[in-house]
């Protein structure tokens, strides 16, 4: 049949797709008057299906009362819902009454197969649903005469789109009638030709319904990365619909692995509510594609998925993870994964995502939570593995716990699921990690003896490798170009660098961008009102004399010294109060909050006695929390969350604290700035250089959408320009793709580098390895690395010293890295690792002198002026963004300081920093440079006394004569007049100006030159 319809009317739409559903998917097509309004069922169908399938129960049912099961199944459906009922069926006398049955995993169960093809799909189109009134409904979807999915559908030709058919959900569908009570349906769509949305529960005009589109570019790591559905060349935009999610096999997947209702206990109140969940179509299409392809390709692979902030990704982690439990290979006789390990390295989300995890289980008992929590984590863990657990969660801190015990893991076959995938297969928790995977404990010393010495190295260089007994499956919102090489797919497509050589570029399995995640609404854009401030401040000499320092060190000790002064956190906090207060804490009908992000733990410590201050000053009934790891002395006292915050009960959880009312601002360093999800956040103030990747993550605190009064976000920010801002957005807003991978050369180069200084040669390397690699004590082997060390420090140079030092941390990164993914064994390299890795942390380079030790000392902070730059909406580029290869290359040695004078420095600083923002600037410039200047050259008598006078006396009458002058401008210029008069420094200099122009002229000789 054709893909497309003449008729281009409502009613020609509904008609096209109940053919599609009948011809192409062997649906029934049944009638409004089959179905029972009473009960909510088409009754004949679900006769049919149980007489068919259980002849006894149906005769069972048949003695009791039809009717006495019908109540029964309606009360059940009330309360456990049309998918726990479907998924479970109903007890009722001796029997249990099957309503659905599941497809089965494997194509060689007959049996099962069986039954699953004798469940009967069909679909009724204006469906009168009601005993009150007449309403209909397009389209309803039954599985053995159970209602599972409504539809509205529009024709934007007709003039109707799908905004008319949620209006309709929304305004004409009382959600009191049984076929919209809670999870009576899955989920309720509204369509037309050109977009999908849907909804799980009615509520009214309050009835929020989610995006189920595509996406522009379908999950692709190419394409134009909007919200919407492409083109179709051969048919309409929303044919996905029909032809992939309304087909038989289809339905059947969702009921039995995707559909759920879950429970949300709201921290504050601790009340828990009812949610239905219905996977939005990026999370459906993801986790089934990544199936598919695992099933096909089997062990061994890698993907990468990434998806934004907002794109529910604790769920399809969820939903991943429990079905490559039970997921067959393509021989359909035995599982792919004995195990599945999920690692998440965000704490605060781990109980979230735990939670996720179990609700969606299908069993009890095949989950385990390793936790910090009582007990040993190494226990946990074995015991977990021992008993065949099918997923397993951890953190990346409670992983490394158990690896040195595990010498009895039987060999199995493993799922390992990364959320947020930067670090967790990063250093030795990953080589460690991945020995334990893949059973290459460490055996008895007998044993050991046996092996030779390449043996040995071999074992290393193994274990170093990710696991081939296993897939990885690494899910995150901003992969770094380390992330890209290690799990995202390497492209066909080849091409040459400006020095010939030939690289390939790697992108992500599947992709749902922060582009479509704003267009869709489920974030709002961060970079939108984003405002800056620059700060201008003067500093002044505190000494007589005028020491030399380096002006790069200097200039960079003294930006620091006025940024984190008292009395600048002072006035900062007072711009981010007051704007709170005046703009800010009515927003999110009423519950808006902030976030400061600090640059230190002592610059945190600052902002929250000058926030704790002036909210006592200006009487606010708000209050701020701070944030930060461990313990800090300053001035002499030591501080931590708990003494600042005075919780109380729960004193340690910030999160949960935070929640409160009055709790609006949190105060962090280091803290909080990834992985934490506060919809209440609406505001940023930012104190502290943010770039790439962390720029990103922490102005995403921000994102999470709250319907419907969270409508925008607002930065604020002291410390950086838009532009960078900008550029450290760009790579991760549609598509992140690397732009080269990591050519193993390098290394060689490396190498090669090390070599030149001669601090240690192959017999020292091999003598080593062999002691090291044989277990020998410390003693044995640790000399040969103490005379590389004295080498090192007595024969090289401080900049040879650096550059070795520089070389060789490189070199351990590399190839600690590399090491996971290279096709091939290079011995020479992993006994230098080693060795180097030993060596390194012995290499110590004499503390470079401070050529600006002590210009704090020399200098006082005169005036300090925060003024707004200005407010950005920031746009970004819709094309897919690269981040470049993994960095190889050293810095060199020292660069030669440049001394100059404090005097000089301080006066280039505030130039840089100190100018003074007037509101005419050049009507101003030309009254101070030229038309005063000119009326005291012009006046007799001060050049008398410039001529005749000595130097004070003439300085005194210059200054005299100037303020006089300076009257006239009390009504025609006041900002200058209140400017000289007001503040001192700006007259003292202004004064010192005017006399050394006076004296210029007179040396050459004339009163208007």
């Amino acid at each position: 049949m054709s893909n497309s319809f003449t008729d281009t009317s409502e009613k020609g739409f509904q008609e096209y797709i109940i053919k599609e559903l009948v011809v192409k998917n062997h649906f029934i097509e049944s009638v409004s008057n089959d179905f029972d309004k009473e009960f909510c069922l088409n009754s004949n169908q679900l006769w049919e299906f149980i007489k068919k399938t259980q002849p006894e129960t149906y005769e069972m049912i048949q003695r009791k009362g039809e009717r006495s099961f019908l109540v029964r199944l309606d009360e059940k459906l009330r309360k456990f819902g049309v998918v726990d009922v479907l998924r479970k069926g109903v007890k009722h006398f001796d029997k249990t009454v099957d309503l659905f049955y599941r497809q089965p995993s494997s194509s060689y169960n007959t049996k099962h197969l069986k039954k699953y093809d004798s469940n009967i799909f069909s679909v009724t189109q204006e469906l009168v649903y009601s005993i009150e009134n007449a309403n209909r409904l397009d389209l309803t979807v039954f599985v053995n005469g159970i209602p599972i999915i409504t539809c509205e559908l529009k024709n934007p030709l007709s003039g109707q789109t799908v905004h008319n058919g949620i209006r309709q959900y929304q305004n004409d569908r009382d959600p009191k009638e049984k076929i919209f009570s809670f999870a009576r349906c899955m989920v309720h769509f509204a369509a037309d030709t050109e977009l999908i949305f849907m909804t799980t529960q009615l509520n009214n005009k309050k009835t929020f319904f989610l995006p189920f589109n595509k996406g522009l570019n379908e999950g692709k790591p190419v394409g134009n990365f909007g919200a919407g559905n492409p083109v179709n060349p051969n048919g309409l935009k929303t044919h996905y619909f029909w032809e992939e999610i309304l087909t038989k096999d289809s339905l059947a997947n969702i009921i039995d692995k995707f559909a759920q209702v879950v429970e949300e206990t709201d921290e504050e109140t601790n009340k828990t509510k009812r949610i239905m969940i219905f996977p939005r179509y990026h999370q459906l299409t993801s986790v089934r594609q990544i199936l598919a392809h695992a099933k096909k390709s089997g062990l061994g692979n890698k993907y990468l998925i990434q998806h934004s902030a907002g794109s529910g990704k604790s769920k399809s982690i969820a939903w991943l993870a429990h079905q490559l439990h039970g997921l067959f290979d393509t021989s359909g006789e035995k599982h792919l994964f004995d195990s599945v390990i999920v690692i998440t390295d965000r704490i605060v989300l781990d109980r979230q995502l735990s939670e996720d995890i179990k609700q969606f289980s299908p069993k009890r008992g095949i989950v385990e939570h390793i936790t910090s929590e009582g007990g040993s984590k190494t226990s946990n863990l074995q015991e977990a593995l021992g008993n065949r657990k099918k997923v397993i969660i951890c953190t990346v801190q409670t992983f490394p716990f158990l690896l040195d015990e595990m010498s009895d893991l039987p060999a199995m076959k493993f799922g390992i699921v990364i959320d947020e995938a930067h670090s967790g297969q990063s250093g030795q928790t990953s080589s460690k990690m991945n020995a334990v995977l893949a059973d290459k404990h460490e055996e008895d010393e007998d044993e050991l003896q046996e092996k030779t010495l390449e043996d040995k190295i071999n074992e290393l260089i193994e274990s170093r490798k990710m696991i081939t007994n296993g897939s990885y499956f690494a899910f995150t919102a901003t992969p770094k170009n380390k992330t890209l090489e290690t799990f995202g797919v390497k492209s066909n497509d080849t091409f040459t660098d400006e020095n010939g050589e030939v690289k390939s570029r790697f992108f992500a399995f599947h992709v749902y961008s922060m582009k479509q995640a704003i267009e869709e609404e489920f974030i709002l854009d961060v970079l939108k009102n984003y405002t800056t401030y620059n700060s201008f401040y003067k500093l002044i000499k505190a000494v007589e004399d005028n020491p030399e320092f380096d002006t790069k060190q200097a200039q960079k000790k003294l930006r620091a010294y006025v940024e984190g002064h008292p009395f600048a956190i002072a006035e900062k906090a007072k711009i981010m109060l007051d704007h709170f207060h005046r703009d800010v804490k009515q927003l999110i009908n009423g519950e808006a909050k902030a976030m400061v992000v600090t640059k230190s733990i002592i610059s945190a410590i600052q902002y929250k006695k000058a926030f704790d201050e002036y909210l006592k000053e200006i009487k606010s009934p708000y209050k701020a929390v701070v944030a930060f790891s461990g313990k800090k002395n300053y001035k002499g006292v030591d501080y931590d969350e708990v003494s600042m915050n005075k919780f109380g009960s729960f004193k340690t959880d910030i999160p949960k604290n935070f929640n409160k009312r009055e709790n609006r601002f949190l105060i962090v360093a280091d803290k909080y700035q990834t992985g934490f999800d506060q919809p209440l956040l609406h505001t940023m103030y930012v104190d502290k250089k943010l770039s790439d990747v962390q720029a990103v993550q922490t102005l995403s605190r921000l994102n999470r959408a709250k319907k419907p009064y969270k409508k925008d976000t607002f930065v604020l920010d002291f410390f950086n320009k838009t532009e960078d801002i900008q550029k450290a957005f760009e790579p991760y807003y549609t598509a992140t793709i690397l732009s080269e991978e990591t050519n193993p050369n390098k290394l060689n180069d490396l190498v090669d580098n090390l070599e030149v200084f001669e601090v240690y040669n192959e017999y020292n390397i091999e003598d080593f390895f062999k002691k090291y690699v044989d277990g020998e004590e410390r003693f044995k082997w640790e000399p040969i690395i103490d005379r590389s060390a004295d080498y090192f420090k007595n024969e090289l140079t401080i900049d040879q010293q650096i550059e070795f030092k520089n070389n060789a941390k490189s070199f351990l990164r590399v190839y600690s890295y590399l090491g996971k993914i290279l096709d091939f064994n290079n011995q020479n390299w992993e006994k230098l690792f080693w060795y180097l890795k030993n060596l390194v942390p012995k290499l110590f380079i004499e503390r470079t002198e401070d050529l600006a030790e002590g210009i704090l000392e020399s200098i006082d902070m005169d005036s300090y002026r925060p003024s707004k730059e200005g407010t950005e909406n920031i746009s970004l580029a819709a094309e897919p963004g690269e981040v470049r290869g993994i960095p190889v290359e050293v810095g060199g040695g020292q660069s030669e300081p440049d001394l100059d004078t404090l005097e000089n420095i301080l006066g280039a600083f505030n130039q840089r920093f100190g100018d003074i923002d007037w509101t005419d600037k050049d009507k101003v410039n030309q009254i101070l440079t030229e038309q005063l200047p000119t009326e005291m050259r012009a006046n007799k008598e001060i050049m008398d006394a410039i001529q005749h006078s000595d130097r004070q006396n003439a300085k005194i009458s210059s200054d005299k004569k100037l303020e006089e002058l300076m009257q006239q401008y009390l009504f025609s210029q006041t900002e200058i007049f209140k400017k000289f008069t007001t503040d001192k420094d700006f007259q003292r200099r202004y004064k010192e100006f005017i006399f050394d122009t006076l004296m210029d002229a007179n040396k050459r000789g004339g009163v208007n030159p």
